[in-house]
């Protein structure tokens, strides 16, 4: 997620609005910018992208230099983070969980195309249609990496139901879908002491954060963590 940065005496304009499974999801327009609102909560614009670079970034150079890992990236958001993962030729296989069809769509066929057009067309992508915190769940599939977006972090989320992807239970699901020694990336609109405790507490090891300054405020940060081997 991004802070957005649209002129306060813009007014935004609604592009789509749609009821989902969730709660009403929108996509508007602020001056230049695209805005995601989830239930009336701000998730992200395309103002900038730093912070979706860098949870990419941050877990593939955390990695121990695996050839082409696989990584899963929950959220697709305004695809920052599939775009900027689809242009290094490092990556395997690009995994994107999307729980919102109104999200994918605006990708696919919507004015966010022009964002993820690229990444979509590359046959290492792949979009799947579900709810992270049941992907992990239930999944066989394992991965070198596992990016979440899909939040303001783990104090601040979407959904009641995404609370328990942030607990002791739910990082266990991510832990079972790493692959021994794989990277948790996980993205948080401020810093969090006691997730990095959590995730001690959950088993992962090397947890540290790296933060992303921002115009106002406290920096964005990355949550890593390493699934022991």
């Amino acid at each position: 997620m991004t802070t957005s940065y649209a002129a306060p005496h813009d007014s935004p304009v609604v592009i789509d609005r749609r009821e989902g499974p969730y709660g009403e999801i929108v996509l508007r327009r602020h001056g230049a910018l695209l805005q995601i609102i989830a239930n009336g909560c701000f998730l992200m614009d395309t103002s900038d992208g730093r912070s979706e670079r860098l949870l990419v970034d941050a877990a593939l150079g955390a990695l121990d230099g695996r050839t082409a890992p696989d990584v899963l990236i929950g959220g697709l958001g305004v695809g920052f983070s599939l775009a900027h993962a689809a242009a290094e030729p490092r990556w395997g296989r690009i995994a994107v969980v999307e729980r919102e069809r109104a999200v994918i769509d605006w990708h696919r066929s919507g004015p966010l195309a022009e964002l993820s057009a690229n990444a979509l067309a590359d046959p290492r992508t792949e979009i799947i249609e579900a709810d992270l915190v049941t992907h992990v769940n239930e999944t066989s599939d394992t991965y070198d990496v596992l990016c979440l977006d899909i939040d303001n972090g783990p104090e601040w989320t979407v959904t009641e139901g995404n609370e328990s992807l942030y607990s002791g239970g739910g990082l266990a699901a991510c832990a079972r879908v790493l692959k021994p020694g794989g990277i948790l990336a996980v993205w948080s609109a401020r810093p969090s002491p006691d997730f990095a405790s959590t995730l001690q507490n959950a088993g992962f090891r090397q947890v540290r954060t790296e933060e992303i300054p921002v115009a106002r405020g406290v920096p964005d940060v990355v949550h890593l963590a390493v699934r022991p081997g």
